[in-house]
């Protein structure tokens, strides 16, 4: 973006027209205009608001008004800051940390509370997409809704691992047969389906533990799909995915798809056609089997079924 580059739009429609007028105001404002005076305004000079400004602009003239696009430079600092102050959203951001600040936390239904995160977060990204010259508001918005989104996370995903950032290294899937493998126990989808990964794919002889504490891990075990675990979320990967990225599974597309299943359903993200139908199975087997073994033995058919239907293979 050139910030001493500005774009003025200047429209007029006919009286009579009242519609288009206020359909034309709410797309500017939705935009980030800022109205100079009644039908004129500015935004920075950017080629996307440049071809916004134009569709604007015929959509006026075809309403039987006028439209006019000028491009001007800021006269000197004064002027610039004088123009950048007129999109200071620091008001806004008061009025979001407001409501991060009151959040109600004594709400005890975890679907409500996340659908409540989950709003403030897209009204902290809508208006930071407006804020075309971040100050330190937006810094000091988002480092309190990171920290409400870690206070939450705490509370209603206490077992979870949390991300960590570390480079992936290529390992060697000769050095780990015959291991034991350890995670928490009643695995949901990212520790069933590294269970799996691990069984079809990387060790031909693992030994599983179930762990009701992780404190109880063996020295000897790898750990998967817990804090400090040698295998778990990294970046933006899921354990199943650091998995496949160690040991060089990347390069098959219907691990890749089942991967972006788990994901989905683990963090969220993309959704995939398939994941609803997957959760919903899991979900009722997690119901009928308590003993976790025969809970993996029963969801890897699933997940052997989905690998053979993605990689299109007669059985």
């Amino acid at each position: 973006m050139n910030t001493k580059s500005w774009l003025v739009l200047i429209v007029s429609l006919p009286t009579h027209n009242a519609s288009g007028r206020m359909r034309i105001w709410r797309g500017l404002k939705a935009m980030g205009c800022v109205a100079l005076r009644d039908g004129v305004y500015l935004l920075p000079n950017r080629p996307d608001f440049r071809l916004a400004l134009q569709r604007y602009s015929e959509e006026v003239l075809a309403g039987g008004g006028s439209a006019h696009i000028l491009l001007t430079d800021s006269e000197d600092e004064i002027q610039q800051a004088a123009f950048e102050a007129l999109f200071d959203r620091s008001a806004d951001y008061e009025i979001l940390l407001a409501s991060i600040e009151q959040f109600d936390h004594a709400q005890q239904d975890a679907g409500k509370l996340q659908k409540q995160l989950n709003r403030l977060r897209k009204d902290f990204e809508a208006l930071a997409n407006l804020d075309f010259f971040p100050s330190a508001a937006q810094t000091q918005t988002a480092s309190a809704l990171a920290e409400l989104a870690d206070t939450l996370y705490d509370r209603l995903c206490p077992d979870e691992p949390r991300t960590v950032l570390r480079p992936i290294p290529l390992l060697n899937r000769d050095d780990y047969q015959g291991r034991i493998w350890a995670t928490r126990h009643r695995p949901k989808i990212d520790r069933l389906a590294s269970a799996w990964l691990i069984r079809r794919f990387i060790d031909t002889k693992p030994h599983l533990l179930w762990l009701a504490d992780i404190g109880d891990c063996p020295a000897d075990a790898l750990g998967f799909d817990f804090d400090g675990a040698a295998f778990t979320h990294i970046d933006a990967k899921v354990t199943f995915e650091v998995l496949q990225t160690s040991f060089g599974l990347t390069q098959d597309p219907a691990l890749n798809k089942i991967g972006n299943i788990v994901h989905y359903l683990d963090v969220g993200g993309i959704a995939v056609a398939e994941a609803a139908g997957l959760e919903t199975l899991l979900a009722g087997m997690r119901q009928n089997w308590n003993d976790d073994d025969r809970l993996l033995a029963e969801a890897e058919k699933i997940f052997d079924a989905f690998h053979q239907a993605f990689s299109g293979t007669n059985a």
